[in-house]
């Protein structure tokens, strides 16, 4: 039956391509407008830029690659008011980043892939440096050039956790602008933002910039038992960049960066009243710092590149883990971890028919994590003692608090040899890739766990007195090698063949890892066993979990009218994917949760986006994104969920806007620039069983510009119709919660070019 769906969808999608082949017209490139030309008014939110001069593995315009992409302009990041990459999934069709939790939070949807924890289904490069931590990926973006989103596997060319796709972004170079930036921000929740950045190039060779931001709010989330605002956040940061050309072929750019991050976040409601209302801490503070350097020669027939990096990350979140006004358990997650990456390319730069790109590739990554859980009065009375009353017994505790506690060092390193070659015949282009990815890790651990307890029946006066100590250490490892091809066929349509169609054919993979959030869990059942109750969870069983693995198959086209003010972008896809690693929460009153794999579960659906030019300052984009994805094969042992919903994994993403740029003839004020866009998402399930859900819902944004070329003023909103959503549901010892999406807010931006 799967073979003949599959059957039936790729005989559609040909069908498709013949249909777009006899559509297609006749074409001309397009020039890159100046900043203020008639052309640069579009905003470019799904628009394909032309030219791409800092991009290493691409290397071409995307527009011509056989891929789906969608890239955000400067123009459209600053109109949209995107500063972190959460906000880029509003526009983008098929990728959903739901804002919940904390920074530390940056959980990605893509194309029915995703999953809340651990490894990531896309991955993240910042000036072609990737960041290897997810929970680094959420922050404060300045002075970004544009943002490439690539969906579809970009394993052979990016590796491990890339299965979904890449999220390109750049910053601003010296070389492209001088001078000082700033700006100020006030919005609602008493949000206050503040950025200054100077890019001074010394001469044709030698250019540098540094700048620095500081970000507050007082949050928009009320927890009733303290009265106060449980998701306020202060940030602040700075970057250090160096860029030379030496005018012969060699570049060599060096960025430093720095963020650190205090927040309360985590504004988590009891699902059956609505209410937030909990007694303990919830925070997450980070310390990040990066530094890349990459090398960039061009010769008369290749060109290498050499990316390096640096990466520190510290942090340490607090949690309320019960997120009830009673004292059950707390969670305090201190980690501190250095990456180390290297990335050597080799491409061919001759204009033959036949082009080739050459990869060398590592990585490693230390990190030290304390993981305590702390157990209070209500979780020991609640979750231990009652053991003993359901026996007849009577038990007594001997302390106040119970500490569970566990220690971990997990160092974890890979390699991978890469290879891309692609043939031109006349207007067919042929390419294939592959790559030979290793990766290996352990994961050293110790558990311990101090308490005395006293017992006695209900029957005899005895009182008998109880010691229970367990100290428990050992060494996990896995190692994975995976092979990750890839065949594309593309066709130029037009007179200058910059109209195309592609089909390509390719494999997926996510790494493996380690459920450390699950050692509380492991040690509370070594814990009551030797209080007579219960069995022991098999450690390696449940602490591990395998990789994730896919093969994509997707056609598409890339289609634009003869004067490029109509763009279209179309795709279909279909995913056959093994061993999905999903985040459940074992059955019982547990306090952790744990990474598992899904035996076998399908994906396909289809996006499109559209960007057009009316009446020369009327601009309009479009895109949506359809998903449908359920599980073919997942048997727990206790329930079968073929054929439910993925969960957390949205089925419809739409975006809709417009924008009007009205010249006024004055030197003082430029523009004014309306626009207005709707964006919206779902069904979304929660849970693997489907029983509960988040319906499509719609949120509607606008702003009104105010541009001169020095200045911008943007007044602005959000949310505008009230709309009421749910972005988070998760269960804890035995209870639901959810977090309600951000209500309606306002804000004026002022923005400064000097």
């Amino acid at each position: 039956m799967y073979r003949k769906i599959r059957h039936i969808l790729l005989t559609t999608l040909l069908l498709l391509s013949t249909v777009s082949i006899w559509a297609a017209t006749d074409n001309t490139p397009a020039e890159i407008p100046s900043e203020y030309s008639d052309e640069s008014r579009v905003d470019s939110i799904i628009h394909i830029d032309q030219v791409q001069v800092t991009a290493i593995k691409q290397g071409l315009n995307l527009r011509t690659q056989p891929v789906t992409a969608s890239i955000i302009g400067q123009t459209g990041i600053e109109r949209q008011h995107i500063s972190a990459i959460k906000e880029v999934s509003r526009i983008v069709p098929n990728f959903y980043i739901p804002d919940y939790g904390s920074r530390m939070t940056s959980s990605i949807y893509v194309r029915g892939l995703g999953a809340r924890i651990d490894q990531p289904v896309m991955g993240l490069n910042v000036d072609n440096v990737p960041l290897m931590n997810k929970d680094a990926y959420d922050f404060e973006m300045m002075d970004v050039e544009r943002i490439e989103v690539l969906r579809g596997p970009q394993s052979t060319l990016f590796g491990r956790n890339t299965m979904g796709g890449v999220i390109n972004v750049y910053t601003l170079s010296p070389f492209t602008y001088e001078g000082v930036r700033a700006g100020i921000e006030y919005g609602s929740g008493n949000t206050q933002k503040y950025r200054i950045s100077t890019y001074l190039k010394l001469n044709e060779r030698f250019g540098y910039s540094i700048g620095g931001y500081y970000s507050k709010s007082d949050g928009f989330y009320t927890n009733l038992y303290t009265g106060e605002r449980c998701d306020w956040e202060q940030s602040g940061g700075g970057r250090f960049k160096m860029q030379y050309r030496n005018g012969k072929g060699l570049r060599i750019d060096n960025t430093l960066s720095f963020s650190a991050l205090d927040q309360g976040g985590y504004p988590y409601a009891y699902a059956e009243t609505g209410e937030i209302n909990y007694n303990d801490e919830c925070s997450y503070r980070r310390t990040t710092i990066n530094d890349g350097v990459t090398v960039h020669y061009t010769g008369p027939k290749f060109s290498v590149s050499s990316i390096t990096s640096y990466q520190y990350l510290d942090d340490r979140m607090t949690l309320d883990q019960d997120f009830l006004p009673l004292s059950y358990f707390t969670l305090t997650q201190a980690r501190r971890e250095h990456t180390i990456t290297e990335d050597i390319v080799f491409r061919s730069n001759s204009d033959k028919a036949y082009h080739w790109l050459v990869g060398l590739f590592g990585f490693y990554r230390h990190t030290s994590m304390q993981a305590p859980v702390l157990f209070k009065e209500d979780g020991i009375s609640n979750l231990i003692l009652s053991r003993f009353e359901e026996q007849g017994i009577i038990a007594r505790w001997g302390e106040d608090t119970f500490l569970l506690d566990s220690d971990f060092r997990t160092p974890n390193y890979g390699g991978a040899l890469y290879h891309e070659s692609s043939y031109e015949v006349g207007r067919w282009r042929m390419t294939a890739g592959l790559r030979v990815d290793l990766e290996g890790s352990k994961l050293h651990y110790r558990s311990y766990a101090d308490a005395t307890y006293t017992t006695q029946t209900t029957s005899a006066p005895t009182i008998y007195d109880h010691t229970i100590h367990i100290d428990n250490g050992s060494t996990l490892s896995q190692s994975f090698v995976e092979l990750l091809p890839k065949i594309t066929v593309q066709y130029q349509l037009g007179a200058n063949r910059y109209n195309t169609l592609y089909a390509s054919i390719s494999k997926g993979y996510k790494a493996g890892g380690f459920n450390t959030q699950m050692f509380s869990d492991v040690l509370q059942q070594q814990v009551m066993k030797q209080m007579g109750f219960g069995s022991l969870y098999d450690v390696a069983d449940v602490v591990t979990y395998k990789p994730e693995k896919s093969w994509n198959y997707e056609i598409g086209a890339h289609l634009s009218a003869p004067d490029h003010k109509l763009q279209a972008d179309v795709a279909l896809f279909y995913i056959d994917c093994r061993d999905q690693q999903l985040t459940v929460f074992p059955e019982g009153q547990v306090t952790g949760r744990m990474m598992t794999n899904a035996g076998r579960t399908r994906s396909y659906g289809g996006e499109a986006s559209l960007s057009a030019t009316f009446w020369q300052y009327l601009d309009i984009q479009a895109s949506y994104g359809y998903t449908h994805a359920t599980f073919v094969h997942f048997d727990t042992g206790k329930a079968n969920y073929a054929g439910k919903f993925i969960p957390y994994a949205p089925q419809h993403t739409l975006y809709a806007g417009a924008s009007y740029t009205i010249p006024t003839g004055w030197r003082w004020l430029e523009y004014v620039i309306l626009r207005a866009g709707l964006n919206g998402v779902g069904r979304i399930y929660w849970n693997e069983q489907n029983d509960r859900s988040q319906p499509f819902y719609t949120l509607l944004d606008a702003s009104i510009r105010f541009e001169q070329r020095h200045y911008a003023i943007d007044i602005w909103g959000r949310n505008l119709t009230g709309s009421r959503y749910d972005t988070f549901y998760f269960e804890s010892i035995g209870n639901s919660f959810l977090q309600r999406g951000r209500p309606r807010t306002f804000g004026v931006t002022l923005s400064i070019n000097l």
